[in-house]
């Protein structure tokens, strides 16, 4: 994995590259080498790291989601701010089936440093309110559950809110 900067480097040098093969009149090798910047470009803007762990969680795998997100050491300067955004989200669905207490602290941080997507908010803001409310916070809680319900464009977790709600009556 490169340092999200070394990524640019490298494709601004085959741009540059490229160029000088446009000059020489190596078209085909000018327009290859443009297509290969691109995917350090692409990869700037989305992690191949963070891709691969979404992949895992697709499958359910938690502990291949995990082991995907370990090799991450400094995410700060491997990651851009979303997507220490999407790292902290991540690993906070990791920890709420094991520690609730690490995962609401990761769940807020995703939530500071922003999600790209309106529906991953909602799911992180549904997460945070199901912790707040096992930790018997209702007004916390209920306030979470309006905000995820806004977000929630799609109605894609319109019976999970439900549920939530119901429960948070027997509280």
């Amino acid at each position: 994995m490169f340092n999200k900067n070394l990524k640019l480097v490298i494709a601004a040098l085959i741009i540059a590259y490229a160029v000088y093969q446009f000059i020489e009149g190596n078209i085909g090798n000018g327009i290859s080498l443009i297509l290969l910047s691109s995917i350090f470009i692409f990869l700037y803007f989305r992690n191949e790291i963070i891709l691969l762990s979404f992949l895992r969680m697709r499958k359910q795998d938690l502990a291949g989601t995990e082991k995907w997100l370990s090799k991450i050491k400094n995410p700060e300067a491997a990651l851009t701010v979303k997507q220490q955004g999407y790292f902290n989200y991540l690993h906070g669905i990791i920890n709420s089936q094991t520690n609730l207490t690490k995962a609401e602290k990761f769940f807020k941080k995703a939530i500071k440093l922003g999600l790209t997507m309106d529906y991953d908010l909602a799911m992180a803001k549904l997460s945070l309110a199901g912790i707040a409310m096992q930790k018997r916070r209702k007004r916390e809680a209920t306030m979470l559950l309006s905000e995820a319900k806004k977000l929630d464009k799609n109605s894609m977790l319109k019976d999970q809110i439900k549920m939530m709600q119901q429960q948070m009556k027997k509280i």
